[in-house]
């Protein structure tokens, strides 16, 4: 039994690699920039009135992910907020290897071109180290997400780590797997 391997994992070995190293003018294969882990996270802030939308919020980002997320607690009381210390505030899920690579083609390909008014990706969302963050308003851009069985709208950021040193290196790795970037 053959080891499953992403076809986007596939495309960064056979073609991407090339072409960054190309473009980047870099010499080894090993200072080409890759993937490292991409996180998604939910907020949910009004889990402090109503327990049960972080169940909401675990189950979805479970079907959007294809992994267990692990529920975020409050490090220390806020009384401005009502929020005691362990309390459950958000999920959050770290992706890797196949997994990652996975989410990122279905990111790229089909969910944010369902997003509504939708013009490309902010470029500068990087964070000088040529990690990238992202911020989608609800869920149900995702696909696996059954509509009829949602109860609020949970937005979530996405954030993608990449071995790269600069936000150029970090955009051309994401030029190069097809991340719609406006002009």
């Amino acid at each position: 039994m053959s080891k499953y391997v992403s076809r986007y994992h596939k495309f960064y070995n056979e073609e991407i690699v090339t072409t960054l190293m190309k473009e980047l003018g870099l010499k080894n294969v090993m200072e080409c920039p890759k993937l490292e882990k991409i996180v998604v996270n939910m907020g949910v802030g009004e889990a402090t009135q109503n327990s049960k939308l972080i169940d909401a919020a675990l189950s979805d980002l479970t079907i959007i992910s294809g992994q267990k997320p692990i529920v975020r607690k409050a490090r220390k009381s806020e009384a401005g907020f009502k929020l005691r210390e362990d309390m459950p505030i958000g999920v959050k899920v770290t992706l890797r290897k196949e997994r990652m690579y996975d989410f990122l083609d279905r990111l790229v390909n089909v969910v944010l071109p369902r997003v509504r008014d939708f013009e490309g990706v902010s470029a500068n969302a990087f964070d000088g180290r040529g990690n990238y963050s992202i911020g989608l308003r609800d869920q149900l851009v995702f696909p696996e997400i059954d509509y009829d069985k949602v109860d609020k709208l949970l937005g979530m950021s996405i954030t993608i780590v990449s071995s790269s040193k600069s936000d150029e290196e970090g955009r051309a790795l994401l030029k190069a797997f097809g991340m719609p970037f406006k002009k």
